[in-house]
């Protein structure tokens, strides 16, 4: 088994609104910490992190959840993640919020898998195998079979999807889990799926107001 898929980890996720992190070791969270904050997340999340890693093992490498998200949670996140790294002088690695809610998700076989993730601009940060890309509500793509749909946009897109007489399936996965972004940045630190970088991933341009 690869080194990799037993390392210790430090996950953080800050990309909707406060922050949570968890010290992980295989699937068993060793412990976790949770901040319910929308300002002031840069100078919390330090503080917030020592609290963890006091007295606890120290991880072998960092996941930080790199978005679609809050634009100031990605980067407080990201940056109090990185700087622990090269502390440590361990890997950092980014997850995006749609692999870790399709890592989260469990579809009904033959079902397409569609990521819709709430921009809050009226419309939403869609997957639907292509790629991520925002749309419209009224501007949703036509599936071309049945489809299951994760996020914290899942519930509007299915509703939109079953009023036009799509077979749609509304998956448990809202949010992505500090469990799913381990797994994933677990895969990734074996090398059996592509580097991320721990930067953040914006589909539309930060808003500036």
């Amino acid at each position: 088994m690869p080194a990799a898929l037993n390392v210790i980890l430090l996950v953080i996720a800050s990309a909707s609104g406060g922050c949570q992190a968890a010290l992980m070791e295989d699937t068993r969270g060793l412990a976790a910490e949770r901040l319910e904050m929308e300002r002031g997340l840069a100078g919390a999340i330090p503080p917030m992190l020592e609290r963890l890693l006091a007295g606890r093992p120290s991880p072998g490498a960092v996941a930080v959840l790199v978005g679609p998200g809050s634009f100031t949670g990605l980067r407080a996140g990201i940056a109090a993640g990185t700087g622990i790294g090269m502390a440590l002088r361990v890997p950092v690695v980014g997850v995006s919020g749609v692999e870790a809610l399709a890592a989260g998700a469990a579809p009904e076989p033959g079902r397409a898998l569609w990521i819709a993730i709430d921009s809050r601009r009226d419309h939403v940060f869609l997957d639907s195998g292509a790629g991520l890309a925002s749309c419209g509500l009224d501007a949703l793509p036509a599936p071309a079979g049945k489809v299951a749909v994760a996020g914290d946009a899942a519930i509007e897109v299915a509703a939109r999807l079953a009023a036009r007489g799509v077979d749609t399936q509304l998956t448990d996965a809202r949010t992505p889990s500090l469990a799913a972004i381990a797994a994933v940045a677990r895969r990734r630190l074996a090398g059996e799926i592509p580097p991320l970088p721990p930067a953040p991933l914006y589909v539309d341009p930060p808003a500036t107001t």
